[in-house]
């Protein structure tokens, strides 16, 4: 089982939710529970959790891709709710701290049963990939690195079945033709070309969204 709830995006699908400038997600799987990124403002991101019904305190594994703040900027109090926590943010971002565990990925590492990082790429960010069944789950912050880089990192673990998360200006979107799933968020600039180009693979975003597979 996969579960992943948009709790932090620019736009929202739920009228009770706040949206703002950044992104996270809740991510359940049937060893860890998982938040990826921490948005801007971790008021928001609480609150927001909150009106979904997610426990901050059920979480055991916290994934940060960048330091950029809309990434980081709700950290300190979700980790002032539950720092009983293991955090693995790239090797070029420090002074987390109030942690279980605060380890410094540079290169793809495994992070537990079928949990994997990609390692820090061109020195910036990290991806988030998760094995299940039907394929390979990738979860990118920003997109950075470049989707492309992202993509042939994430190949040399398998097929990718879902691609979530912030692409920014990303638009070659052969790249992601043989992608099953897309869930374009966040800072993603060609949103709309991206539905209208896969419309049969596309998963609107926006805090509220869940994906379950």
């Amino acid at each position: 089982m996969l579960k992943i709830t948009i709790i932090y995006d620019n736009t929202t699908i739920r009228k009770d939710l706040e949206p703002d400038w950044g992104f996270a997600a809740y991510i359940e799987t049937d060893e860890h529970t998982i938040l990826f990124d921490a948005g801007s403002d971790g008021h928001i991101l609480l609150e927001n959790m909150m009106k979904m019904a997610l426990d901050p305190r059920k979480v055991d594994t916290v994934f940060i891709s960048h330091h950029h703040f809309d990434h980081t900027g709700g950290l300190a109090a979700f980790l002032h709710e539950n720092p009983d926590v293991d955090v693995y943010v790239p090797a070029s971002l420090r002074g987390v701290r109030r942690a279980r565990s605060i380890t410094h990925i540079e290169k793809e590492k495994s992070l537990g049963k079928g949990l994997y990082s990609t390692g820090e790429l061109d020195g910036i960010e990290q991806s988030l990939m998760i094995d299940t069944p039907k394929g390979l789950v990738v979860i990118a912050g920003c997109s950075h690195p470049g989707l492309d880089t992202i993509i042939n990192k994430a190949n040399e673990f398998g097929k990718i079945y879902l691609l979530l998360g912030g692409f920014h200006g990303f638009d070659e979107f052969m790249v992601i033709a043989d992608v099953d799933l897309v869930c374009p968020t966040h800072c993603t600039k060609y949103i709309e070309k991206i539905k209208e180009k896969y419309p049969s693979k596309y998963i609107p975003g926006g805090a509220g969204q869940i994906i379950t597979i």
